[in-house]
C-alpha cells in the first residue's frame, strides 16, 4: 500500500491521468466557459438587436396596450381571452429569446469541447460520504483553493466594476441629447450602446479566464502528482511484479532449451567456435530446401549441444568465423542465410565423406539441391 504521507514529487503516468479522466477529473474553468458564452450570446444580440427590438414594440402594442383596450370597449374581454392573450405574448417573447439562449448553449457545449474534449462518465454522480460530511465540509470552506476562488470573485467584480464605471462616465453627457428625440432610435442607440459596454466587460472576463485556465492546469497538474511507491505499485499492477517476470522468462528459457536438446539428435553436424558457440544443422533431401538450423546456443548451452551431438555420433566441426556468424544471424528453426550456403556445403560434404556416404545429389561444387548456394 502507497504512504499518503510519502511527497508526490512524480509526474503522473497515462493510466494515472486515464484512471483520473474516468473519474471527471480534467481541467475546466468556469470562467473561460462564462466568458466565451457572455462574449457569443452579446456579440449575437449586438448584430440582431434591431429585429429584437421590433418584435418586442410589436408585442407590446399588440398584446399589451391598443389590443386588449379594443377588446375591453367592445365588451369581449373575458378570462378566457385574457388567458389567450398571455400565452401568445409568452410564446412570442419564447421565439425572441430562444435563438440567443441557443447560441449561448452552443457556445458553452463548444468550449467545453475545447477544454476537456469529449467525456461521458457516471462517476462523478456516485454518492460520497465526504461530500455529506460536515468536517470535510468545513475543511473545504477554508482551505487554500476556497481562498483562492473567494480571491479571483472579488478581483473579478472590482475590475468588471471599474470597467462599468468608467464607460458610464464617458456617457453621462450624453444622456441629455437623448431627450425630445424619438423613441425607435434612440431605443436602438441606447441597446447597442449597452452591448458595446457588455462585450468589453466580456474582454475582461476573457483575460481572467485565461490565467484562471493556467491555474486550473497548474492544479490539475499538481493533484495528479504521485509518489515514487505509488508509481511501482501502479508497474506492478500493469505490467506484472518484476520476479515474477523474470522466473517467467526463465522457465520459457529453461522450455526453449530442452526442445532444442530434443531436437539435436536430428542434426547432420554441429558448427562451433569451439567453446563459446555452438550451432546444430539439418538438412534433408526432399524435405530441406536449405540447411536448416534446429538448436543453437552459447556458453553452457553450447557444451549442452555438443554433449547431446557426442552422445548421437553427430559430427561437430570447428570453424570460428562461421560459428560466430551464424550464431549472430541466423534463428532457430529457420534457413541458414544465401550467403552462408557453400561454406556450409563444403562442411556437409565433409561430413558426408566422413560417414562414407553419397552427399545426396550435391553438385561437384558443394551446392545443396535445388539451390545455388
Amino acid at each position: 500500500m502507497a504512504d499518503s504521507s510519502a511527497e508526490k514529487t512524480e509526474k503522473a503516468t497515462p493510466k494515472k491521468r486515464k484512471d483520473a479522466r474516468e473519474e471527471g477529473q480534467v481541467i475546466r474553468s468556469t470562467e473561460a466557459t462564462t466568458a466565451f458564452c457572455a462574449i457569443v450570446m452579446f456579440a449575437f444580440m449586438l448584430l440582431t438587436c434591431t429585429g429584437h427590438i421590433d418584435s418586442l414594440i410589436e408585442v407590446f402594442s399588440t398584446y399589451l396596450s391598443t389590443g386588449i383596450l379594443d377588446i375591453g370597449n367592445r365588451g369581449e374581454l373575458t378570462i378566457s381571452v385574457l388567458d389567450g392573450l398571455s400565452r401568445e405574448a409568452v410564446f412570442t417573447l419564447v421565439k425572441i429569446m430562444l435563438p440567443i439562449l441557443g447560441v449561448a448553449i452552443v457556445a458553452g457545449v463548444a468550449v467545453g469541447l475545447l477544454q476537456a474534449g469529449f467525456l461521458f462518465t457516471t462517476k462523478p454522480l456516485k454518492p460520497k460520504f465526504s461530500k455529506i460530511n460536515p468536517i470535510e465540509g468545513f475543511k473545504r470552506m477554508f482551505s487554500f483553493r476556497t481562498i483562492i476562488e473567494l480571491l479571483k470573485s472579488l478581483l473579478k467584480v472590482a475590475l468588471l466594476g471599474y470597467v462599468m464605471y468608467t464607460e458610464y462616465m464617458k456617457l453621462l453627457d450624453t444622456f441629455g441629447g437623448y431627450i425630445g428625440l424619438e423613441l425607435y432610435p434612440t431605443l436602438i442607440q441606447i441597446l447597442q450602446t449597452a452591448f458595446k459596454i457588455a462585450l468589453k466587460m466580456c474582454l475582461v472576463l476573457l483575460i481572467i479566464a485565461l490565467f484562471d485556465y493556467l491555474y486550473q492546469w497548474f492544479r490539475h497538474e499538481k493533484d495528479l502528482r504521485m509518489t515514487k511507491q505509488e508509481i511501482k505499485e501502479e508497474y506492478r499492477s500493469t505490467e506484472g511484479d518484476p520476479q515474477i517476470k523474470g522466473r517467467i522468462r526463465q522457465k520459457q528459457r529453461q522450455m526453449s532449451a530442452m526442445r532444442m536438446m530434443d531436437a539435436v539428435p536430428s542434426a547432420d553436424v554441429v558448427i562451433t567456435n569451439p567453446t563459446h558457440f555452438a550451432i546444430a544443422l539439418r538438412y534433408k533431401q526432399g524435405e530441406d530446401d536449405a540447411p536448416m538450423v534446429v538448436a543453437m546456443g552459447q556458453d553452457y548451452l553450447a557444451q549442452k549441444i555438443k554433449s547431446v551431438a557426442r552422445e548421437h555420433g553427430i559430427y561437430i566441426v570447428e570453424n570460428k568465423p562461421l560459428a560466430q556468424a551464424l550464431y549472430a544471424i541466423c534463428e532457430i528453426d529457420k534457413e541458414i542465410p544465401m550467403e552462408f550456403y557453400q561454406a556450409v556445403a563444403d562442411i556437409l560434404v565433409y561430413v558426408y565423406r566422413q560417414k562414407n556416404r553419397a552427399p545426396a545429389r550435391l553438385s561437384p561444387g558443394g551446392a545443396a539441391p535445388g539451390r545455388n548456394m
